[in-house]
C-alpha cells in the first residue's frame, strides 16, 4: 500500500476553532494520486482509466440503463442531468462559492471518489465543491436538485465500502476542508457542537483539559460526519456503545435543499419520530449532514490493560460471553487470532507475544474498580484455559502490552507483502460468537490466502484482514468468496453483514437476507419520500430494484 494511503489513515491535527475560522485554501490540499488502481473483476483498469476521463466536464457519464425509464419510477432508477446540465451546474456552483473551492481537477476528483481501502470503486464525482457553511451546503443541494446531478458527502475519505464512490457521477460536497470546527461547547452539559469534517481523535485533544472526551474510536482519520453516516463504533463500543446513542441532534439539508434541525439539546424528548436517528447510519443518502450536538463522558480516573493467550480461539472467544453475564465494565476486549498474532511478533518481536489466540483486555475507572474488573476478569479466563494473564501496572507497561492490538492492520500485511487488504466486518449476538468464530476460522485454514482476524469481540463484532494481490483476478475472486461466506454464516447466526462499517455500495445486496422484503421496502419508501429524484448519494445502502 502507498504511503500516501497510509498518511490519510493518519490523524487530523488540525486546530480547532470556535465560530467561523480562516478559510483554507484548496490548493493547499497534498495531492499524490496518479490514477485509479484496478478495483477487480468487472472494473478493469481501462473502465476506470476511461471513467476518470470521462469525468471532467466535457464528459459527464451517465449510466446505461438495460430498461426503459418510462417503465420505472424513481427512485428505483432515476435518471440524472446530462452534460449541458452539468456545465450549467458547476457555472452556478462558481456563483454560490469562492472559485477555489470548486474543482474539477483529476486529481482532486480521483482522491474523492477512489479509495484504496475498498474494493466497490464504481466511479468518479464530476466535480468537487468544498462549502464553508450550512447555508452554501444548501445552496449546493438547491443547484443539483435543479439539474438532477446526484451529490456525494466526503469527510474524512476512511471508506471501506464504497460510500464515496459516484456511480453516477456528480457533486462531491467535501466537509474536511473547511467545516471541521467546533460551533459550541456545553462543558457544564457535557455536550458539544461540531460540523462533519472535524476528527474524532483532533475532537478529543480539544476536550482532554476539559477532563471530558468522545468515546466513540472507530480508526485513525474518521471524521464525525462519516461516522455518524456510518454509525460507526470502534473499540470502546463495548462499554459506550454506538454512535446512535451519542448524537443528540443533528442539522441536515434535504434534497431541496431545506434545512432541517431533528430536535433541541435536551437529554431527553419525546416530541413525534426520532429523527436523528433516521440519519444516524443513512450515509448521505437521505440528507447532508451539516452540524451534529454530540454527548460527551468523563475521562476515567485510570485505565489500565491485560492480555492473556489460549490454546484455541474458541477457548477465547467463550471468554466474552462469561464477562458479558457477569456484568464486569471491561472499555474494551479484542480478539486476535494466532495468525494476527504471527503478524504482531514479525512486527515487533521485543514485544513478548505468544503465537496464540490472544484476548486484550481494557479496563477504566476508579483504582479499586479497575483491582474489582481484572481480578473477575482473571478467574474467567482461567476457566477457560487461559494461560498467563499479564495486566499493566505503569503506564509504560500500558503502552507495551496494548501495541499488539494498536498495530494489528499495519502487522498483518507483513504476511504477505506488497498485498492489498480486504477488511471484513461482521456482528452477531455475543452468545453465537464462539460458533461463528469457530466456523469461519474453518473456512479460512481451508483458503490459499492468509486471513488474520481482530475483533471487538466484547458486543460480538470481529473483522478478518483478507490478504490478496489485487492483480490477480483468482485471488481476488477467492478473497470475495471468503468475505461473501462470513456475511452468509453471520446473517444465519441472527447477525449483521456490517456491525461498524456501514452499508455503501458493498453490503447492500446482503440487506434482504438480513431484514426481509417489507423492511427493506421501507427504507425505498422513506428514500423515495425524502428523495424523489434520488440524488442524494446515489447507489448507496438500499438494494438495487
Amino acid at each position: 500500500m502507498s504511503l500516501r494511503y497510509v498518511a490519510r489513515m493518519l490523524p487530523r491535527r488540525a486546530g480547532l476553532t470556535i465560530g467561523p475560522g480562516p478559510r483554507r485554501a484548496c490548493a493547499a490540499r497534498t495531492l499524490t494520486t496518479t490514477a485509479p488502481q484496478r478495483a477487480g473483476p468487472g472494473l478493469g483498469w481501462s473502465v476506470l482509466v476511461g471513467a476518470a476521463a470521462l469525468s471532467g466536464v466535457t464528459g459527464y457519464y451517465v449510466a446505461k440503463q438495460q430498461t426503459p425509464v418510462a417503465q420505472l419510477s424513481p427512485p428505483d432508477i432515476p435518471t440524472y442531468g446530462d452534460r449541458e446540465a452539468l456545465k450549467k451546474a458547476i457555472e452556478q456552483l462558481r456563483e454560490v462559492l469562492p472559485a477555489e473551492h470548486v474543482t474539477i481537477d483529476e486529481e482532486e476528483l480521483t482522491e474523492h471518489g477512489h479509495s484504496h481501502w475498498s474494493y466497490h470503486n464504481v466511479g468518479l464525482p464530476n466535480v468537487v465543491v468544498y462549502p464553508e457553511t450550512t447555508e452554501q451546503v444548501s445552496a449546493i443541494v438547491k443547484i443539483a436538485s435543479q439539474w438532477r446531478i446526484p451529490v456525494i458527502p466526503y469527510s474524512g475519505g476512511t471508506s471501506l465500502e464504497g460510500h464515496y464512490t459516484a456511480p453516477k457521477g456528480g457533486i462531491c460536497v467535501d466537509f474536511a476542508a473547511h467545516m471541521g470546527k467546533v460551533v459550541a461547547f456545553h462543558p457544564e452539559d457535557m455536550d458539544i457542537v461540531v460540523q462533519p469534517g472535524i476528527g474524532w481523535e483532533a475532537l478529543n485533544e480539544y476536550l482532554k483539559p476539559h477532563g471530558l472526551f468522545y468515546p466513540l474510536d472507530p480508526g485513525p482519520g474518521a471524521c464525525i460526519g462519516g461516522m455518524i453516516g456510518t454509525s460507526c463504533s470502534g473499540t470502546n463500543a463495548v462499554r459506550y456503545g454506538t454512535m446512535k446513542e451519542w448524537v443528540l441532534n443533528i442539522t441536515a439539508v434535504l434534497a431541496d435543499g431545506t434545512v432541517l434541525k431533528t430536535k433541541q439539546r435536551s437529554r431527553k424528548s419525546a416530541a413525534g419520530y426520532d429523527l436523528t436517528k433516521l440519519f444516524i447510519g443513512a450515509e448521505g443518502t437521505l440528507g447532508l449532514v451539516t452540524e451534529a450536538t454530540l454527548k460527551l463522558a468523563v475521562l476515567p480516573q485510570e485505565t489500565t490493560v491485560a492480555v492473556c493467550d489460549f490454546p484455541t480461539i474458541r477457548d477465547a472467544a467463550s471468554v466474552v460471553p462469561d464477562v458479558v453475564r457477569a456484568g464486569v465494565q471491561v472499555g474494551a476486549v479484542e480478539l486476535l487470532d494466532e495468525v494476527m498474532m504471527k503478524a504482531v511478533n514479525l512486527a515487533n518481536p521485543d514485544l513478548g507475544y505468544s503465537a496464540k489466540p490472544t484476548l486484550f483486555f481494557k479496563f477504566s475507572g476508579s483504582k479499586a474498580q479497575i483491582d474489582y474488573e481484572i481480578n473477575a476478569v482473571k478467574k474467567l479466563v482461567q476457566k477457560h484455559k487461559g494461560g498467563k494473564f499479564r495486566f499493566a501496572k505503569t503506564d509504560k507497561e500500558k503502552e507495551e502490552l496494548w501495541e499488539g492490538r494498536k498495530v494489528a492492520l499495519w502487522s498483518s500485511a507483513l504476511l504477505k507483502p506488497g498485498c492489498a487488504i480486504w477488511t471484513t466486518d461482521v456482528c452477531v449476538p455475543v452468545s453465537n460468537l464462539p460458533d461463528l468464530i469457530y466456523e469461519t476460522k474453518q473456512d479460512l485454514e481451508s483458503s490459499s490466502l492468509p486471513c488474520p482476524m481482530v475483533g471487538h469481540v466484547g458486543d460480538g463484532n470481529f473483522h478478518v484482514f483478507i490478504l490478496f494481490d489485487r492483480d490477480d483476478p483468482n485471488e481476488f475472486a477467492e478473497a470475495k468468496r471468503l468475505n461473501g461466506r462470513l456475511v452468509e454464516r453471520a446473517i444465519r447466526l441472527e447477525g449483521s453483514c456490517t456491525g461498524e462499517h456501514g452499508v455503501g455500495v458493498g453490503k447492500k445486496a446482503y440487506l434482504l437476507d438480513e431484514l426481509g422484503e417489507n423492511t427493506v421496502q421501507m427504507m425505498r419508501t422513506i428514500k423515495k419520500a425524502l428523495d424523489p429524484l434520488g440524488i442524494m448519494n446515489p447507489g448507496k445502502v438500499i438494494p438495487d430494484a
